[in-house]
């Protein structure tokens, strides 16, 4: 009788066909829930930059709401020695920046007031569609943030071009 040592090329082949097996059904799903955090992490984004509008009007009553999304923010990831119209330091650097690919957590993001300081829109969208998100997100000064499931990639600034290109969007529940 012969004694055997270790594994066979078919024990093995075995073994690697089930990891693979597993890999490709759990692979997907981890890809979706990782969609889903990110576009969590957009909402309260979104919601932060309502805060924050509506902060930068109550401060700056004579600017009315901030034109830019870094006006909202400070203007290095370091410091805010003192908050000003071109710098409010309302939200943090990084959400203040991220108005380009990869964006924060996967999301692009603009600011614009429109009827001379008197509206506002937030949007967030995805930065890569399909792999870091698939919905665009929006609110204006009523706070209610807002939805639509993209088909494809879309800049921010479609829904941040007046009240109506947002307000067309599915509001949150």
């Amino acid at each position: 009788m012969r004694n055997q040592k270790g594994f066979s090329l078919i024990e093995l082949l075995i073994v690697v066909a089930i990891i693979l097996i597993i890999s490709a059904i759990s692979i997907p799903n981890l890809l979706r829930a990782r969609m889903a955090a990110n576009e969590a992490s957009a909402v309260a984004s979104i919601r932060t930059l309502v805060t924050g509008q509506i902060s930068y009007q109550s401060v700056f009553p004579a600017t009315g709401f901030a034109a830019t999304i870094g006006a909202l923010g400070p203007p290095s990831a370091t410091a805010c020695a003192t908050p000003n119209s071109t710098n409010a330091c309302f939200i943090d650097f990084t959400l203040a920046t991220a108005t380009v690919a990869p964006g924060k957590d996967g999301y692009i993001y603009n600011v614009a007031s429109f009827l001379n300081g008197t509206s506002f829109a937030a949007a967030a969208t995805a930065a890569n569609w399909n792999q870091t998100g698939v919905r665009s997100f929006c609110a204006i000064e009523d706070g209610t943030p807002r939805d639509k499931v993209e088909t494809a990639s879309v800049p921010p600034s479609t829904y941040t071009a007046s009240s109506a290109a947002c307000t067309a969007l599915t509001p949150l529940q």
